[in-house]
């Protein structure tokens, strides 16, 4: 999607409306989707079998165990009923191939619609439902919400996520908002000035470029107003609206913000429950665009007339913020192309994350699953896509932990792959 919103600005064209309602709609049910995914298998376990669990429960069986076999078919059919949906329309859900310069490759039939209305309401009850285990489970679990609270899993920075005009959320379309750690708007600007806000710093450790903000400076790995670093993600995208444009989500939103002692919300574990919320805002836009007649015009393209040159789109992925930056010759022939993924944005944040917890929980080089869980759950929230960061994907997650006490002395080695 964000490949698809970069070719219309490359090419000077504008979609028609029915266009952009269809890529919006498809977006959301794609969120409703991947969220579920989040939250139900990789994720959600942490909270719902518990972080300290064996680590062959903290799964989606888990889960199952939990909150029994009923719901895991609820929780299965849902998200195959939202990716059969993707690939009707889409042709694929993963990676979807219906995105063109000005539009969309074919319009959604009218007599298809009451499908996708029938779906939506679905996922408005599967929302409410996941928001209710979440209050339920979590919530009502004073350790969880201790946990969820303490200082190991706590980082005061800048956030940035996109707004519509009301400086409410959406995924599909808006500006970038950036707050500053007492939740003051900082910056506020189109996906194409991102170059005179965000930049990029390296270290010769990762092949991780950590973006920050220019206007601040790359001041090391730390929090506050004097550093440049930043988060997007679910727990950034509710810090930086002014609310939720849609009744559900937004009750669920004024309560998450009620309960966690205000705006904005700095601890890294909350992610979950704003992912919970999104989820909820997902399936009721979602609804407002499947039951829009304009969403089923047959009027789905405008043809490009303008020479290419240089094209920027941005998107809410799941993740965080994604930009994509295409620069080509007269032809359309990619030249230069960057990539800023959601991870980028949120690794600076996600290596404090983890070092701030490890030393926060391991105690005398003593360690165990349950230890290294939570030292885990600190990037898990965080859905990091490292072979996205890296734009490498070599299949596997080769992982050195070294563990020193105050002399700098090596306690202990834990080798992966």
């Amino acid at each position: 999607m964000a490949g698809a919103k970069t070719l219309d600005n490359l090419f000077k064209v504008d979609p028609p409306a029915a266009a952009k309602k269809v890529r919006e709609m498809m977006y959301n049910i794609f969120f409703v989707e991947d969220h579920a995914l989040h939250f139900y298998f990789l994720g959600g376990p942490d909270f719902v079998v518990g972080p300290t669990a064996p680590k062959g429960e903290r799964n989606i069986l888990g889960v199952l165990g939990k909150v029994g076999l009923e719901i895991g078919k609820e929780v299965i059919g849902l998200r195959k009923q939202m990716r059969d949906l993707m690939v009707s329309v889409m042709g694929k859900a993963i990676h979807p191939v219906f995105g063109l310069p000005g539009g969309i490759s074919k319009p959604i039939k009218k007599d298809e619609q009451q499908k996708f209305i029938d779906a939506a309401n679905h996922a408005v009850e599967f929302g409410e439902f996941t928001l209710k285990i979440f209050n339920d489970i979590v919530l009502k679990n004073e350790q969880y919400v201790e946990t969820i609270l303490s200082d190991a899993y706590t980082h005061k920075t800048y956030y940035m996520g996109l707004v519509d005009e009301n400086n409410q959320l959406n995924f599909y379309d808006g500006k970038l908002r950036i707050v500053n750690p007492d939740g003051e708007e900082f910056a506020k600007f189109t996906g194409s000035e991102y170059v005179e806000h965000l930049s990029e710093h390296v270290e010769p450790w990762s092949y991780i470029k950590f973006l920050f903000l220019k206007n601040v400076g790359w001041n090391g790995f730390e929090d506050g107003k004097d550093s440049g670093v930043y988060a997007v993600a679910p727990l950034a995208r509710l810090n930086v609206s002014d609310g939720m444009p849609t009744p559900k989500a937004h009750a669920a939103y004024e309560q998450y913000f009620e309960t966690l002692g205000g705006k904005p919300v700095h601890q890294t574990l909350a992610t979950h429950w704003a992912r919970v919320i999104e989820m909820v805002y997902a399936a009721e836009r979602f609804l407002e665009l499947a039951t829009d007649e304009e969403t089923f015009s047959p009027d789905v393209r405008t043809i490009p007339t303008e020479t290419p040159e240089k094209g920027v789109g941005v998107i809410e992925a799941p993740r965080g913020t994604l930009f994509h930056h295409y620069e080509t010759d007269e032809n359309g022939i990619i030249t230069a192309a960057n990539l800023l993924v959601a991870t980028q944005n949120n690794a600076a944040r996600i290596a404090m994350s983890v070092d701030k917890s490890a030393r926060a929980l391991i105690k005398d080089g003593k360690i165990d699953d349950g230890i290294l869980n939570l030292v885990e759950m600190a990037f898990r929230a965080y859905d990091p896509c490292h072979g996205c960061a890296t734009h490498s994907l070599p299949g596997q997650m080769p992982l050195a932990v070294r563990i020193y006490d105050s002399a700098h002395k090596l306690l202990r080695e834990l080798k992966q792959n």
